[in-house]
């Protein structure tokens, strides 16, 4: 491409990039079977080209790419009927947050710590990352670079699904790795990706006209052959280096409906994707799920909270998920805003700081006293003066500070003033709140990987289903409308 016509497309590509992170265009992808091949429908909610992609589709980057072969779509298969067992009455959601620092992981990373250390398998997984690819002007001016988010989607797959069929050293532990495996569609996938590997950064190339919200990786929404408790992708979003994904148990897959994605851009100019938020909605059986996974505005100056403050304020008011474009038949009522939701959950690098760092700040640091630390936390500070996150609640903080570490180390960067590392006061930016009835917190802790400068934190939570709130009466539409004269 010439230097002349380099030049034209890259403004084009910023102003589209900005357009498109105030959609919430949706695409989601079925399983079904045609000649002996899976082949996979990708499905934007205007379906206008009713594209289809088989499995030499996907040898593009590794995600379907807009504009695919314009073959006849398939016939989808109905998913089974939510009411032909029993309604849940109780179910367990692991939550993750991690910013890993724009580094693509490498095949031997281990999540295994950090994705099973519960006692018991969740039913679903709110898994989100931030700063999956670098900050830089490429990254957010330019077109999405997809594939480290197709690499951290097959690490969690074969976490979530250990069926041993990649023959990889890391699956050698696997009690069921000598087995022939059932295959799902999941597991195909990953059969995929192992070959797709060096091909997944192309997809920017292939697809320049990808967006910070308006593209993949991309929704998934299917019935999915569930094998021995195992884990499908409900849906995934990346805007730049944000990335949210959820995994939900393979036998409650075919309860979820509605699914949305909403997405808000913070950073540059106030609108472009480096920071800003992924919003997932979702319905199971009757109760609506919101998950909002954040990048906030960085800084540890005085007054940089309240950015963060105002952060939080412009993706509360300008998220919308818009009923038109739900994928299923919509129940009433369906919430087309956070605050609507039954149960929402907002996780992320919220990035607040420490207030007024000085030499007692050092002090407590040297002794570990992250009680006495904590009572300097901005979050806390600026939630109990209620100027932010009111009617949220989060769990109490036992655990250090997340960031700032130096690379591969367990030492804080402010300990070592020689290094090139950039100096911080440590600080818990990493933070999982809720809001919502029927929601217990089992659990919040950090990891202890090394990979990044922030460790990642989890929570555990136990969520009761259904709780009053079924559409009987105008029950359920008096419940919404409360919520929104709340908001």
């Amino acid at each position: 491409m010439s230097s002349a016509l380099q030049s034209y497309s890259w403004p084009k590509t910023v102003v589209r990039k900005w357009l498109n992170s105030k959609t919430s265009e949706i695409c989601s992808e079925r399983s079904t079977e045609k000649n002996g091949d899976v082949q996979r429908r990708r499905r934007s909610c205007s379906d206008e080209d009713g594209s289809v992609l088989g499995r030499r589709d996907l040898s593009a980057g590794g995600w379907p790419a807009e504009g695919g072969d314009n073959l006849e779509p398939p016939r989808v298969p109905s998913c089974s009927p939510a009411g032909s067992s029993p309604p849940i009455d109780n179910l367990r959601m692991f939550v993750g947050t991690w910013n890993v620092g724009g580094r693509p992981p490498h095949r031997g990373l281990n999540l295994r710590d950090w994705l099973t250390s519960t006692p018991s398998s969740p039913d679903i997984y709110v898994l989100g990352f931030q700063e999956i690819v670098p900050l830089n002007a490429g990254n957010v001016l330019g077109p999405e670079d997809k594939g480290p988010a197709g690499k951290w989607l097959s690490l969690i797959r074969q976490v979530l699904n250990p069926a041993g069929i990649h023959g990889d050293a890391s699956e050698a532990d696997s009690p069921s790795a000598e087995k022939p495996p059932r295959v799902s569609f999941s597991d195909l996938l990953s059969m995929e990706e192992l070959e797709l590997e060096e091909a997944e950064g192309e997809l920017a190339s292939v697809n320049p006209s990808s967006s910070s919200c308006d593209e993949s990786p991309d929704l998934y929404l299917g019935s999915i052959t569930p094998h021995r408790g195992g884990y499908c992708l409900a849906a995934s979003k990346q805007m730049v280096g944000i990335f949210l994904c959820v995994w939900v148990r393979s036998s409650i897959m075919h309860r979820i409906t509605a699914l949305e994605v909403s997405c808000v851009g913070r950073g540059i100019m106030g609108c472009m994707g480096n920071k800003g938020s992924i919003s997932i909605s979702m319905t199971l059986e009757r109760t609506t799920f919101c998950f909002i996974c954040t990048h906030l505005a960085s800084g540890e100056k005085d007054g940089d909270e309240v950015r963060r403050n105002s952060d939080v304020a412009e993706i509360v008011k300008r998220t919308r998920f818009q009923q038109s474009r739900r994928l299923a038949a919509p129940p009433p009522h369906l919430p087309e805003t956070i605050l609507e939701h039954d149960k929402i959950i907002w996780l992320g690098d919220l990035n607040y700081r420490l207030a007024s760092a000085n030499s007692d700040t050092h002090q407590l640091l040297q002794k570990n006293d992250w009680e006495s630390l904590l009572q300097k936390d901005q979050l806390l500070i600026e939630q109990r003066a209620g100027r932010v996150f009111a009617g949220w609640e989060e769990g109490r903080i036992y655990f250090p500070p997340t960031y700032k570490y130096l690379a591969n180390s367990d030492i804080y960067a402010v300990d070592q003033a020689k290094s090139r590392e950039k100096r911080r006061i440590p600080a818990w930016c990493d933070r999982i709140l809720w809001r919502g009835k029927g929601m217990k917190q089992m659990s919040y802790v950090r990891g202890e990987s090394r990979f990044s400068d922030h460790r990642p934190v989890y929570s555990l939570f136990s969520v009761l289903m259904n709780d009053g709130l079924f559409d009987r009466g105008g029950v359920k539409a008096a419940a919404v409308d409360s919520r929104k004269r709340e908001g």
